[in-house]
């Protein structure tokens, strides 16, 4: 059974810094590439972060491009987002996500820098930026 488990989301001022864990299992995690995405109710969901398997080539979204550093550590099969100089547009349900599989019933596609792709996510961490 596949299990993404996001942590480390917490309340934080503006311009303040935050890293997100995501803990994954019941999948090979280095083969596969990993995302964040995040929800808000004005914006729905949008794509964030993403880092291919070989843990070198990442992307990001135009909000996010330089202050947000996604990573992966995958003896741990852990995924990561530094996020710096956060502002309350960040404020957010941030969700880690894979390549969804046929039998995901909780599925989207995403227009990510290297194509499109239908991911799977978990079930979230609240980010809140507020003074």
């Amino acid at each position: 059974q596949v299990q993404l488990v996001e942590s480390g989301g917490d309340p934080v001022q503006p311009g303040g810094s935050l890293k997100l864990s995501c803990a994954t299992s019941g999948f090979t995690f280095k083969d596969y590439y990993m995302y964040w995405i995040r929800e808000t109710p004005g914006k729905g969901i949008e794509w964030v972060a993403g880092i291919k398997s070989d843990g070198m080539t990442t992307g990001y979204s135009a909000v996010v491009q330089g202050r947000f550093t996604i990573s992966r550590d995958d003896a741990k099969s852990t995924l990561y987002l530094q996020m710096g100089n956060l502002s309350a547009e960040d404020t957010a349900v941030y969700y880690c996500a894979k390549r969804a599989e046929s039998g995901d019933t909780k599925k989207k596609v995403f227009r990510v820098p290297w194509g499109y792709t239908q991911l799977y996510w978990g079930q979230g961490t609240r980010v809140i930026v507020s003074s």
